[in-house]
């Protein structure tokens, strides 16, 4: 759906291996959080810091997520994270994730997060709010 798409290289270090050398799984989802959050940080040209101030909102927690193990990625590699939103619903939305060592795709992985403000009757409490149509369409651009 969404055609907006963030790109970011860096070099695997050796914190995000295990003894072997190779990128421990959960490092990609700390990958797949980073890729979420400057995607929309490129987007909306709003840091994750001022999303409250700008939109009204606690942040974009996660409900689900996983991922496909392709290849391995080893310390010293360069790889490029690719992070996509494709599906926008009234309150949730997917996004898309393929990490790549060179030209193989190592990790394909998928997010849904939710669009969540303080909750009116609770603000002990998150609750989902309706995406806003400026948010969706800076992704269609």
């Amino acid at each position: 759906m969404a055609k907006f798409i963030n790109r970011r290289r860096f070099t695997i270090e050796w914190g995000h291996c295990d003894p072997a050398g190779i990128v421990f799984n959960s490092r990609f989802f700390e990958f797949f959080d980073w890729g979420t959050w400057m995607l929309f940080e490129a987007a909306l040209g709003v840091k994750p810091s001022d999303l409250s101030a700008a939109f009204g909102i606690v942040g974009l927690p996660l409900v689900d997520a996983g991922a496909r193990f392709l290849a391995p990625a080893r310390f010293g590699d360069v790889v490029e994270l690719t992070s996509q939103v494709r599906e926008f619903r009234r309150s949730s939305f997917d996004v898309a994730h393929r990490l790549l060592v060179g030209s193989t795709v190592a990790v394909e992985g998928h997010e849904t997060r939710v669009w969540a403000a303080r909750d009116p009757t609770d603000p002990a409490k998150m609750k989902s709010q309706p995406i806003p149509s400026e948010v969706t369409a800076r992704f269609h651009a």
